[in-house]
């Protein structure tokens, strides 16, 4: 899972190339500025706009009713989706087309509604295996798509009452898997694509891709992509607006997508340097600092409470836990890389007993979460969260839906991925240590950490929690009711951004007498 960069060239060059926000309303704001700067300046914008102004007083004297809306019936409702269904036995979802849903009139559905391509199961359905032996070297792959991606129930984990009940071995690869389950349900969905808003591509992308990374098959890498942009080009929908109202997730980091970026073109597939990309928005665990159409969406945890309550009673465990270590550090160190920063903290770690607990990777199984890295977080203020093979890691959210409080050096791991999901203050939440300082010795971790007062941290345990429900993933197929997970988020996100978008074509088309 390495990035076509070198990291040096990624961090020297985020003081050249600010990222693009990922605020809904940055597209229109700048977009009608310069509209509105350009038209304002032209010779001829007043004669245009009596020209507008009159066609419109002439409209308004010559309509049959003054109430234009009020000769349509109301929409049908939608028809009813079971509360569960699996993703592998309920893949094929006929289109019925009969329910008109008007995508900006639904009081429920604010931004519009969801419509989700019925594709070929190779695309994905097929995809999803339930054994994985192709899939070396990573054995813990296996079941990935075990209860609808979440995976299975976790049994090692010892928690009071009944909270072990909402933990699960999640793969951290599965969020494709799982969007696409909780999609299938969504409230917000439609069965009628000329009802819908934005339209979703089921394609398991990560997983098409997983089992020829490490192999010199390149060609294999781009084989289903390719043919999942053939069949999605043919749609008329997908022709209209050229992608750009379409989306999907990509269960993997962005940089195993983007083969013609690499230096040597050698690593991951091409499937986000296709033109028919360049439009589609889509969800990844890691995005690339300058596309705009890369929506970093946070890894799956373990963590999937199927109720309000016991989110809050797990909130309420952490926020309690009396916690005996100063901070932690969980990971392997990698003795392939020069001057490996895990492997500095691991020493480190170890030298500071006292205050450091550690977990190696190496030793203790660390893929799908275990009880030693629960317990290591649940003990610990602060979690040391260096960068990981690519520049975020799984780790950033197991650290906080433990309620522990994690330390940065690379300001990429977070500040400026997953801006829909964390608080826009880094300092409420996080501390960040300059990596450098630690490697030249001028700055000291353990003096730092023990610099914050009880209250600070208390404080700043108390902001991570109360973000821990934008982080997780709810496991019923409707959420949580009135509280929002990351899944309601990052699709209401998109919803907003494409119903924006659409707008403005609107006003633009106004502009131009279309």
């Amino acid at each position: 899972m390495l990035p076509p960069y070198s990291d040096e060239s990624l961090e020297a060059d985020e003081t050249m190339r600010k990222p693009p926000k990922t605020n809904n309303n940055d597209f229109l704001k700048n977009a009608m500025s310069n509209f509105q700067y350009q038209i304002s300046t032209h010779p001829r914008f007043w004669l245009f706009t009596f020209f507008l102004f009159f066609q419109l007083v002439v409209l308004i004297f010559t309509r049959n009713s003054p109430f234009p809306f009020s000769i349509h019936s109301p929409p049908s409702p939608l028809p009813h989706f079971p509360s569960e269904i699996s993703v592998f036995t309920d893949i094929q979802t006929p289109h019925q087309g009969k329910n008109v849903i008007y995508p900006y009139g639904d009081s429920e559905c604010e931004y519009g509604r969801v419509y989700v391509y019925n594709l070929p199961s190779k695309f994905n359905k097929d995809l999803a295996l339930s054994t994985c032996d192709d899939l070396d070297p990573w054995k813990w792959q296996c079941g990935l798509a075990a209860n609808d991606g979440y995976g299975k129930r976790s049994t090692d984990l010892i928690l009071p009452g009944n909270l072990s009940a909402a933990w699960y071995r999640t793969n951290q690869f599965s969020s494709e898997v799982i969007f696409h389950y909780r999609l299938l349900n969504y409230k917000c969905r439609t069965n009628d694509p000329e009802s819908a808003t934005a339209f979703y591509i089921p394609f398991y992308a990560g997983q098409a891709v997983g089992k020829f990374l490490w192999t010199d098959e390149i060609e294999n890498r781009d084989l289903l992509s390719n043919k999942v942009l053939k069949w999605v080009q043919r749609q008329k929908y997908f022709k209209k607006y050229n992608g750009l109202d379409h989306f999907l997730t990509i269960g993997r980091i962005t940089w195993d997508f983007r083969r013609l970026g690499d230096p040597e073109k050698l690593w991951g597939s091409t499937f986000l340097n296709r033109p028919q990309m360049q439009n589609v928005t889509r969800f990844t665990i890691e995005k690339a600092p300058w596309d705009a159409n890369d929506i970093s969406v946070p890894y799956p945890t373990g963590f999937h409470p199927h109720s309000e309550k016991e989110l809050r009673q797990w909130q309420n465990f952490v926020l309690s836990y009396n916690r005996t270590s100063l901070f932690t550090f969980i990971g392997a160190a990698r003795g392939d890389i020069n001057s490996d920063f895990r492997s500095r903290l691991m020493s480190y770690c170890r030298n500071e007993s006292d205050t450091c607990r550690v977990v190696d990777c190496a030793v203790v199984p660390c893929s799908n979460g275990s009880s030693e890295i629960q317990k290591a977080l649940l003990s610990s203020d602060f979690c040391l969260q260096p960068k990981g093979d690519s520049l975020t890691r799984r780790s950033v959210f197991d650290c906080m839906v433990a309620g522990s409080v994690p330390v940065f050096f690379w300001r990429r791991t977070a500040y400026t991925q997953y801006q829909w999901f964390l608080p826009e203050d880094p300092g409420s939440y996080s501390v960040f240590i300059d990596p450098e300082a630690v490697r030249n010795g001028t700055a000291s971790i353990k003096q730092i950490l023990m610099s914050y007062s009880k209250d600070q941290v208390r404080k700043m345990r108390g902001k991570v929690v109360e973000t821990i429900p934008r982080i997780v993933y709810a496991r019923p197929s409707g959420g949580l009711g009135s509280v929002k997970d990351a899944f309601e988020i990052a699709i209401e996100g998109v919803l907003k951004r494409v119903k924006d978008e659409n707008e403005w074509k609107e006003y633009v088309d106004l502009g131009r007498g279309r």
